[in-house]
Formats: C-alpha cells, structure tokens, sequence
C-alpha cells in the first residue's frame, strides 16, 4: 500500500486548493512546500515591523455570496468553506492611463462603459456588442489557438482602446507575449471588468492560515521545507517522489504546481524548454511611505496600469526591465479599509529574466537600485514623486521568483503553451495552476478543485 493516495507538490493557493478538495472526499493526501510558508508567489514577510505580501495586488472575480454560479463562490461551495463569513473589500476604481486619454473602471460595468462613451464616443456601441460576445463565448472549450488582437480588431477597429483593455488583461495573467489566445482574454475580462477587483478583509496570512488550517481539519498532511529532487516512475506511472534529503514517499497519484517545465525536470520526459518557459516576468517594489504624503500624490485609485508610449508593447524587454508600462497599485485603497500608516505604494515593470540571471551580486544589487529609480521616476510623473520620502523599499525580480516559485525563468504566469485538462505523458500525473491555463487567484484554486474533481475523484 503507498504511503499516500495524493502527493501535491506546491503549497501555493493551487496546491492548498486540490488539497482541500482531495482531503474533504477522504483521500490521503500530502502537500510537499519547498520552503518554510505556503501560499508560494502570494504569500509574505515581515520587514521593519510591517506584513509585506507577495504576489497579492488584488484578487479577481469578486462576487456577492448571493450569486450561485460566480467562479468564487463556486469555489467556496467546492472548498467546504463559507462565503458569507469570508469579509471582502471591493476595490475603490481603477485606472487605465496612455498617452492623452485614461479610463477608470470599478466593479461596475457601467463605469467603463461610460468612459468609453467619454474618450471613445464612437465606439462604445462596439464595445457593448464585445461585452456581449465575451458573455457568450466559452472559454474552457476545447479550440485551437485564436488570436485576441485580431478579435479585438474585428469588434473594435480601434488600436488604442483595444491597447487601454488589453493592458489590465495582459498583465494580470498572460504568458505570451504581443497577443493572447482568445479563450484566456474572455476570462480575464470577465474576471476583470464583468466581475471586478478585491481583497480579503484581512491579509494574505489570514487566507492562507484559514486554507492550511481548513485542510488539516479534513485530515490532510502538509511538510515545510520539502523539494521534490525526482519523480520515481514505473512505465508510464509514477510511483512516488524522492525529496532533497533522499527520503522516499510513495503514491498512488501525483498533482504538481511546480510548471510544466519544472514538472518535466523532475519526471525526466523530453520538454522543450525554450518553448514551454514563458517570457513575461516582472520586478516589483514596494515602498513604504508616511500616510502624511498621501495629500500631494495621486493616490485615489486601487490600481493604475499605465503605458507611456503610443502602442502597447506587452513583451519582454531588451534590456534588464521595461519602465515605461507597467502597473501602480495602492494596496490600502480598497472600500472599508482603514487608512494605513505608512502607506503602500508598489511599482510593477516587465523584466528580462536572462539579464538579472546573468548578473554577480554586486551587479545584481547595483541593477536592483538603477532600475528601481528609473520605475519611481515614470511611476512619479503620474501620481507625483514620491521617492524622497520612502521610509522603506524592496525589489524583487525575476530571479527571485524562480526561487521562490520554481517557475522557470521567473514567469510568473507560466507557459505560453496551455494543458486546459492537465494531463501529462505519465497517466497519474496531473498539472494544475497557471499551466493548466486558469488565471488569477480564483482561477489558480479553481484549477486545483477541477484537476482533483476530473481525474482523482473518479
């Protein structure tokens, strides 16, 4: 008999997810985390006295408790937990600038609708026959690969406000770079702009201590400090996993949120890498600033998402990071949430992985600061300069999300090529997360419940 029915390798939400699900039917199960704390890239730290978290700029797919078909309480239903004792806090408005023209948006539709009618007058009618195409059309089916931007341009036929839409879109969950398929656009507008922006009524801790807690309860086992070295195969089979410390587990299923390239290391299947990693990753700061300051800078929106050139270009760029587009998010900003002293403000830029890589820690501290101001400098010249009154800062890159994540190249949202019904070469070896190709918070949980209802509860 082996040691466990389910292995999980990850404790991020995916992981903790699958979990749940696989423990509350009875299952065996066992999450193995690599390091001391789950929730992987949405997790924290504490620094100078204050939680930082990871990862969590907002969560996606809000939704009252009410509405029985919405993807998070859908998820709550799968997960055992309750909804109507899960406090949220919606999100203020958010913002689209370029060049010239902005675009708020909330939770509400009718919002963006009406900035469209105010920057785009002639074509907010094309933009509510879009809302009604994206409403229609299914993005879980199997289709191949179609292309959003030439979509856009049928519906639309305008190149700037397809830029302003796609801008949120891209950044918050796709792997590719200029274009995304079209099924992984309607979720993300739905996500996005039909369902809206929030957070937890406390912090990512909080979520994750009532997730890891809610599994236990189910009878679930959960290891710190576990990397998986290799997968142990039996033909086309897995039949365990061997640890860092040569310590053996045996299994009669494995999930694995590690990626797909690094789920192909460790079950040694031939993977091309170059085309399975994705590009797109990113370096973030966050700056910690006196609420006093919060009168002379731009501050009254929960997120920004600005681009200072003409067109888009959602890509990785040439040289260590790209400071010219990029994202602005107040993480206080959200309806009922007290005022905080100090105050967050966090930058987000597209990086280039290979570059960061290539640096010696001296570079790489020297890079670290360069191209930190360089953000806070475009950043400034939208909500006001901040820079002379930060109290605290820390960057991370795209070489410390492949530590912390095991995600090659540091992509955060994986790769650009999808496994939507998760199966692998090796028949009980399933992929959830971002490379199964559900996106956001929600999406990655619910990947987790989908691959555990699909194939380990059958």
């Amino acid at each position: 008999m082996a040691d466990y029915q389910l292995i999980i390798i990850g404790g991020g939400l995916s992981g903790l997810a699958a979990g749940i699900r696989a423990a509350r039917f009875g299952r065996k199960a066992l999450i193995l985390e690599q390091h001391w704390q789950p929730g992987g890239l949405n997790s924290y730290y504490f620094r100078n006295g204050h939680l930082l978290e990871t990862g969590l700029h907002a969560m996606t797919n809000f939704a009252p408790p009410g509405v029985k078909h919405a993807p998070l309480n859908r998820l709550f239903r799968q997960l055992k937990l309750s909804r109507r004792e899960f406090a949220t806090h919606e999100q203020l408005r958010s913002e689209v600038v370029f060049p010239g023209r902005s675009l708020c948006f909330s939770n509400d539709l009718a919002l963006l609708t009406e900035e469209i009618n105010r920057q785009f007058p002639d074509s907010v009618d094309d933009f509510q026959r879009l809302v009604k195409q994206v409403r229609e059309y299914d993005p879980f089916a199997v289709r191949p690969w179609r292309s959003t931007r030439e979509f856009l341009s049928a519906v639309l036929g305008n190149r700037q406000l397809e830029d302003m839409l796609l801008l949120p879109l891209m950044v918050y969950g796709s792997s590719e770079e200029h274009d995304m398929d079209l099924g992984q656009f309607v979720i993300m507008f739905q996500a996005i702009f039909l369902e809206g922006f929030f957070r937890p009524g406390e912090t990512i801790r909080e979520l994750l201590d009532m997730l890891v807690s809610h599994y236990k309860e189910f009878g679930g086992e959960i290891r710190y400090r576990a990397r998986v070295a290799r997968l142990v195969k039996n033909g086309d089979r897995v039949t365990g996993v061997i640890l860092e410390d040569g310590e053996e587990l045996s299994c009669d299923a494995v999930l694995s949120t590690a990626g797909l390239p690094g789920t192909a290391r460790l079950a040694d299947w031939p993977l091309d890498q170059d085309a399975h990693s994705g590009r797109m990753s990113f370096m973030e700061t966050v700056n910690l600033v006196p609420s006093a300051r919060r009168l002379s800078l731009k501050n009254d929106r929960t997120i920004i998402f600005y681009n200072r050139n003409e067109n888009l270009s959602y890509c990785r760029p040439g040289e260590a990071l790209d400071p010219t587009w990029g994202v602005i998010c107040f993480p206080d900003n959200f309806q009922g949430l007290p005022q905080a002293d100090p105050f967050q403000i966090r930058i987000t830029n597209a990086a280039n992985y290979a570059v960061w890589k290539a640096a010696d820690q001296e570079t790489y501290s020297r890079m670290k600061e360069k191209w930190r101001a360089r953000s806070a400098a475009e950043a400034g010249k939208i909500i006001g300069n901040y820079q002379q009154d930060v109290v605290y800062v820390n960057s991370f890159t795209p070489v410390t999300i492949e530590r912390f994540t095991s995600k090659a190249w540091g992509a955060v949202y994986g790769s650009p090529i999808k496994f939507k019904d998760g199966r692998t070469p090796l028949v009980n070896l399933f992929l959830a997360g971002t490379d199964q190709g559900y996106l956001g918070i929600v999406g990655s949980m619910l990947s987790g419940v989908t691959i555990v209802n699909q194939h380990l509860l059958t």
